[in-house]
């Protein structure tokens, strides 16, 4: 109900205000073409301990960079923040929001029919953030992350704050080595280094099955592997090139059955999330599958433990083990009609100067999209060797049309598989899939 009510409320102020996006006014130069400063400005961020505490500083030293200026800073839970950001904008009460905690992911492409536009789109065409296209501090940024994150209709809405690689597997590096396996490449040898490993009593794999969402992102490397171009699977399943049912598909979905079933040691479903960076850091368990975010808990868990991270060996073919997947995370917008806008891109601008994003990435841990900054923590140096193969994954890209069933598409299809869900063959569930995809676009 409450994303209906928000959705209605931008819908109407579309129609109020004549839509479309609002371009910043010509900054009052202060050598550095950005605005000059003064007031309260007023920053809305989601919840996140590392990021409040480098915001803190970062607010506090802007304000002596600035005197007279106030920053008011709000916090709110991730889960509570489009709400948070839409309920702001609408008053017109803050001036630097973060609209997306996903780049401008899900975007409605010609193709499709019979969708809803992302939030952040719907702020955008409501007129509620701001076009920063001209602004100096965005030449600040990587252009393919411009391009990728924060661009909409050939504009710039916002700064891309950083990107996660969430496909590669964390392995523990004595444990292979005391059971003389050799880093896996491809998947047979993944299956082949998971028997050697159960057969001397060592769990391969571990993940934080109980909150549910572990389990398939474990999974974005293997669909990934197999699957390396991801804008175009998605456009094959909506024009029906690709289809659920299709050989390759069920050999996808057998690698699911084999990952969830075999793979994963036994009670992993109900190990909690944040439960199991430890448990891998405890050196029970060899391999762990997720997302970068995670180094930070296996080193705070275990500062000595030897581990690495390396794309998942999905395929068959280790050429096409060599792609990370990930997404763009959060972005920096100013807010179009806020009280004080040349604050909020004064606040944005000095955000994005060099020294102080690369502090922020050395707080937050994000790989950074400036092409001079440097992830310095050690899940940094593990992910450099790849970072000329990131690649957006799917579910960035994926869009169901309405009417369409629990499993037509995005990263849960891995999910439909024991002992995280009720299936034990391949072919049904590939089957399923079809048929809750059929549901929306036979509707069209």
């Amino acid at each position: 109900m409450r994303k209906l009510l928000v959705v209605a409320v931008v819908a109407l102020l579309v129609a109020a205000c004549g839509g479309g996006a609002t371009t910043a006014p010509t900054a009052s130069s202060d050598g550095g073409g950005t605005p000059a400063v003064s007031g309260t400005i007023r920053v809305l961020i989601h919840q996140n301990p590392p990021l409040v505490t480098f915001m803190e500083e970062f607010n506090a030293k802007f304000e002596a960079d600035n005197p007279g200026v106030t920053v008011d800073m709000s916090v709110v839970k991730a889960d509570e923040l489009t709400t948070s950001v839409q309920t702001r904008l609408t008053a017109n009460d803050v001036d630097v929001v973060v609209p997306t905690l996903t780049g401008f992911s899900g975007q409605v492409q010609p193709y499709m029919e019979n969708v809803l536009a992302p939030a952040w789109q719907q702020l955008i065409d409501a007129g509620l953030l701001l076009d920063i296209t001209d602004q100096a501090f965005v030449k600040n940024y990587d252009p393919v992350a411009i391009k990728d994150a924060v661009t909409y209709q050939d504009k710039v809405y916002g700064a891309p704050a950083g990107r996660v690689v969430y496909s590669g597997i964390y392995y523990n590096k004595d444990l292979l080595a005391a059971n003389n396996v050799a880093l896996p490449t491809t998947w047979g040898e993944l299956e082949a280094a998971c028997t050697t490993l159960k057969a001397a009593n060592v769990p391969c794999m571990t993940a934080g099955g109980k909150d549910g969402w572990p389990v398939f992102v474990g999974a974005y490397g293997l669909a990934g592997a197999n699957f390396p171009d991801q804008a175009g699977l998605v456009e094959g399943l909506w024009t029906g090139s690709t289809k659920w049912s299709d050989s390759s598909m069920t050999g996808l979905f057998e690698k699911y059955q084999v990952y969830n079933g075999e793979m994963m040691e036994d009670g992993s479903s109900g190990i909690a999330g944040d439960a199991a960076p430890g448990r891998f850091a405890s050196g029970a368990v060899a391999m762990f599958p997720g997302g970068s975010w995670y180094a930070a808990a296996i080193e705070g868990a275990e500062p000595a433990f030897e581990w690495g991270y390396v794309p998942f060996p999905g395929s068959d073919t280790a050429a096409d083990n060599k792609y990370m997947f990930g997404k763009y995370d959060m972005v920096f917008s100013v807010a179009a009609k806020g009280p004080n806008k040349d604050g909020g891109l004064a606040w944005l601008a000095a955000f994005s100067d060099p020294a102080n994003y690369q502090a922020f990435v050395d707080a937050v841990q994000f790989i950074p999209t400036q092409p001079d900054a440097t992830l310095n923590a050690k899940i940094g140096t593990e992910i450099a060797p790849y970072l000329e193969n990131f690649k957006i994954g799917f579910e960035q890209y994926w869009v169901a049309p309405k009417g369409a069933g629990t499993f037509a598409g995005g990263p849960i299809l891995n999910n439909m598989f024991k002992p995280f869900g009720t299936f034990d063959d391949a072919a049904a569930a590939a089957t399923l899939a079809l048929s809750d995809l059929d549901a929306g676009l036979q509707a069209l």
